[in-house]
């Protein structure tokens, strides 16, 4: 059965987010069926720009 795990991090911090995935995919052992992933591009504040937020979706089955 397929199962989704969400992902989310911010821009700042990419390696920090890859760490996690990787991780999680690792301790898992789950069978990626795909990925994708949205960057949600934050508006200026007083000429400077705030950290845009990053969600990434995993789609995946466990093995049996």
């Amino acid at each position: 059965m397929e199962q989704v795990k969400l992902f989310k991090g911010v821009e700042m911090e990419l390696r920090a987010l890859e760490d996690e995935i990787n991780a999680w995919l690792k301790e898992s052992g789950a069978r990626v069926i795909s990925v994708t992933g949205n960057i949600a591009p934050q508006s200026s504040t007083g000429g400077s720009f705030t950290t845009s937020d990053i969600l990434v979706i995993i789609t995946y089955e466990m093995p049996t």
